[in-house]
């Protein structure tokens, strides 16, 4: 074969390949991104080769608006990133402000963020759970969940008068004490909870239906959960026992005992079971929390008008999707210099384009859906 016969085959094959290869939008208005995500999916017929996620169909500018106001009117832009966990972002950011001013927590306030913390952290699982089952088409799982999330929030509105954006800590503590009974109702609803966790697992994890869809599809090595800088069931799912409330402590997390599941094969299975226990591991902080709660003030005495000090700070916390890391670069005057905020989604979300390639489509749904996004967070 000369060489121009060789050259003109060559050229049929790319081109019969092209032929069956072609890219498709999956969003950025999709009833599966969960938010305006935008995938370009490279498909040969079903199978997906090549995966580009595309963001900033919402991006709102946290961080600059964030630079021109005072340090107290950040916390309600907070509820805004994870709106999901939005007791988690109220945290983390007051976390950071407390440790850059040297502010001191009362007692009180420790255990009453710890237990409203993980009371946050069900609901977030509750919410992903049920909708990753409304992804796989288990209708009945994504009622159950939002049920006990609706208790939750209730809860919640007991505290701080809302049920999705809270505004509820403060620097140097909470906005207010809970009012009397709400601990015992907190223990009322994890009487309720505790029996309905087997429901969950007779409807998804002993449910070989879920089972197949889930196990074995998009697997994230270990190697490369680090390498993209995974963090929270992500990176736990592939088997880094890694849980900023164990490695790097923060608030009274040291105080109690609680359990880190990792998964070990790091597929979409892994993720759905690690975030499936730790709503076990949570109802054991919060137990605990409940019988060493101490009286006292809720708020330590702190100026109207907060500055910080000349200096900058890297604060994280584990939220429900992973580390949530506060930055500030402070001037001395009453607002940041400098202000960033590292989301977990945001990073995770990167991880995608090793995690889809070589499955099918319908496959795509479960492995975007097991990341657990917040459109929100990632585009701030």
């Amino acid at each position: 074969m000369t060489t121009v016969n060789l050259h003109l085959q060559q050229v049929k094959e790319q081109t019969a390949e092209s032929m069956e290869e072609m890219w498709v939008n999956m969003g950025p208005q999709h009833p599966s991104t969960h938010g305006v995500l935008r995938l370009l999916i490279k498909l040969d017929g079903e199978v997906v080769r090549e995966c580009i996620p595309y963001m900033g169909y919402m991006h709102r500018c946290h961080e600059k608006i964030g630079e021109n106001r005072a340090y107290v009117q950040i916390i309600p832009y907070t509820d805004r990133l994870d709106y999901l966990a939005s007791m988690y972002n109220n945290w983390a950011y007051c976390l950071a402000c407390e440790r850059l001013m040297g502010i001191p927590i009362p007692e009180r306030a420790e255990y009453l963020r710890v237990l409203i913390g993980e009371l946050q952290r069900i609901a977030s699982h509750l919410i992903w759970l049920g909708t990753f089952g409304l992804d796989l088409g288990n209708f009945t799982l994504f009622m159950w969940c939002f049920r006990e999330r609706e208790m939750i929030l209730d809860l919640f509105e007991a505290v701080s008068g809302q049920r999705l954006n809270y505004s509820f800590m403060r620097i140097g503590g909470l906005a207010l004490d809970v009012p009397e009974g709400w601990l015992g109702d907190v223990k009322a609803f994890l009487q309720w909870f505790k029996p309905r966790l087997p429901e969950y697992d007779r409807l998804s994890t002993d449910n070989i239906i879920w089972q197949k869809r889930i196990q074995g599809v998009g697997i994230l090595t270990p190697e490369d959960a680090v390498s993209y800088a995974c963090s929270g069931p992500v990176l736990r799912g592939s088997g880094i026992r890694w849980d900023l409330r164990k490695n790097d402590p923060y608030g009274i997390y040291d105080r109690f005992e609680f359990d880190i599941p990792v998964g070990t094969s790091g597929d979409v299975w892994d993720r759905f079971w690690v975030r499936r226990q730790e709503m076990d591991q949570s109802v054991r902080i919060v137990e605990q929390a409940l019988t060493e709660i101490p009286p006292g003030p809720v708020l330590a005495p702190v100026a109207k008008k907060l500055r910080a000090p000349v200096g900058d700070i890297y604060s994280r916390v584990e939220s429900p999707r992973g580390e949530l890391g506060d930055y500030i670069v402070a001037d001395g005057s009453e607002k940041p210099y400098r202000y960033k905020v590292r989301a977990p989604t945001f990073v995770n979300l990167s991880a995608l384009p090793v995690m889809l390639p070589g499955y099918l489509v319908a496959d795509a749904v479960a492995v975007l859906g097991s990341v657990d996004i917040v459109l929100c967070e990632v585009d701030r």
